[in-house]
């Protein structure tokens, strides 16, 4: 949070091309755990409950208010590109002079909410402060000079340093928090006469100085301050947070069959012994039970899971929700809407949309299953179907407590088992089956005792008998 005395108003900068990253997407769109770059970072900004936020926006500018439309936002455009400097100067005449400014910047997205509120708390009136760290890669980062004494006096950027000066391992992050008022003089004294010809936000650092501004330097991890500009920094992005994320589940007791080889796109909560095997993809919101297991290569969106229960390799999750102590796959898909009620068994290849199991019911085997309601201690055989799709409507399919379904059975909806029902394994049911009753469908079994299994030909053979079809063909076609 800012100071009792300033009010907070956060610049975002987003306006870069990113042409190194050779894509149509502009560069703070670009996916990181499954989310837009930005939205790291606009994330991390509003735990500071801002008084507003301010996003500089340019190369695909509509493309990334849309992604942000339901946001909250003050865009701003910066139609040419002239450096740091020039991005903070178009949002600076909506910012009121008694702010906090603070900025951030849209491809820098570890950044943490401690890190920022620390970065606050160092700035004030009189005051600004900076964020650097100390790392052994330097390259491609201002580096921060300071006088005999310790106190930072200005940033050189990494084009216009010295030998001398490239040998400095603390860095400028760019992130800063300076206050409103002091800021807009500095920007408005702004020169571009440097290598790259821009106007370089960083030199408000060295007017800060000659004006008696107190400039406070804020340590943050060497990690938290990465810059994302092309795929290989993407990935290596991708990499940093699948490492972090692994870490803080095994703290909170999760057992990883391999920590480099999990994905979390989103919020995970867990319980108390969970386990999870290789290659597993979390999406979205996922809360996973006590004692949870989940197989390798699973992929789980948006959905819960409950105690005890197990979810064999090659599973897919997408917006289910699964009870306690039941079993999943391998080999399934829980589409949108589908659950689980406690101890239901869902086999390999059996396909789930908007469809509920209840309690103990079970299909173990190469099953489609949408538009149902199943309750408790159901059995579905192998191979059956709810045919809910007439070519323009989609139909429900109910299925009493107790109910068993036969085998290759195809329920044709709007359809409903009573309870305790036995359908007969083959059967194509049309109409309502009663309760507790056996209801079949099926043709008369007919033998034709002439008929004979063919015979595998050799090539000659088989070309006489194609030839011969083709004449048969051309004489019930003639040319008109």
């Amino acid at each position: 949070m800012p100071r009792a005395d300033l009010r907070l108003s956060v610049v975002i900068l987003a306006a870069g091309r990113g042409t190194r990253m050779h894509s149509d997407l502009p560069k703070v769109l670009q996916p990181l755990a499954g989310r837009p770059l930005l939205r790291h970072v606009l994330d991390a900004a509003l735990t500071l409950a801002p008084d507003a936020v301010y996003v500089v926006f340019g190369h695909g500018g509509e493309q990334v208010r849309e992604t942000f439309a339901a946001e909250t936002i003050t865009w701003t455009l910066q139609a040419e590109q002239l450096g740091t400097g020039h991005a903070v100067m178009q949002a600076m005449p909506q910012i009121p002079d008694d702010h906090l400014a603070l900025i951030l910047y849209g491809d820098v997205p570890f950044v943490s909410p401690a890190t920022l509120a620390s970065l606050l708390a160092a700035a004030g009136p009189l005051a600004m402060s900076l964020l650097t760290a100390e790392t052994d890669a330097p390259a491609g980062y201002g580096r921060i000079l300071r006088s005999p004494s310790g106190a930072v006096i200005a940033i050189v950027e990494e084009k216009d340093a010295t030998p001398a000066e490239l040998a400095i391992r603390e860095v400028n992050a760019g992130l800063m928090a300076i206050p409103a008022r002091r800021l807009r003089r500095w920007l408005a004294e702004l020169g571009s006469d440097n290598v790259q010809g821009e106007f370089y936000l960083t030199d408000v650092v060295a007017a800060a100085v000659r004006d008696r501004c107190s400039v406070a330097a804020v340590s943050a991890p060497a990690e938290e301050i990465v810059g994302i500009n092309d795929k290989r920094e993407l990935a290596l992005a991708e990499a940093q947070h699948r490492r972090a994320r692994a870490r803080d589940l095994m703290l909170a007791g999760v057992t990883l069959a391999d920590p480099a080889r999990l994905d979390v796109r989103g919020t995970l909560s867990v319980g108390r012994d969970v386990t999870i095997d290789v290659n597993c993809v979390f999406e979205g919101t996922v809360r996973l039970g006590d004692g949870v297991k989940i197989g390798p290569n699973c992929v789980i969106r948006d959905s819960s899971v409950g105690a005890g229960t197990e979810i064999h390799a090659m599973s897919l999750l997408d917006r289910a929700r699964v009870g306690e102590r039941c079993v999943v796959g391998p080999f399934a898909r829980l589409r949108p809407d589908s659950a689980l009620g406690d101890e239901a068994h869902v086999g390999n290849f059996v396909e789930l949309k908007n469809t509920r199991l209840g309690s103990g019911s079970k299909a173990n085997h190469l099953s489609y299953l949408g538009d149902a309601d199943l309750g408790a201690g159901v059995n579905v055989g192998a191979g059956s179907v709810t045919c809910n799709f007439d070519g323009a409507n989609k139909w429900p399919t109910v299925i009493g407590d107790g109910a068993f379904i036969g085998s290759g059975s195809m329920l044709v909806a709007p359809l409903e088992i009573g309870a305790h029902a036995t359908i007969g394994a083959g059967s194509t049911i049309a109409a309502d089956a009663p309760a507790g009753k056996l209801t079949l469908a099926r043709a008369s079994q007919t033998t034709i005792e002439t008929w004979a299994r063919p015979a595998k030909l050799d090539a000659d053979a088989r070309a006489a008998k194609l030839a011969a079809a083709k004449r048969a063909r051309a004489g019930k076609n003639p040319p008109r």
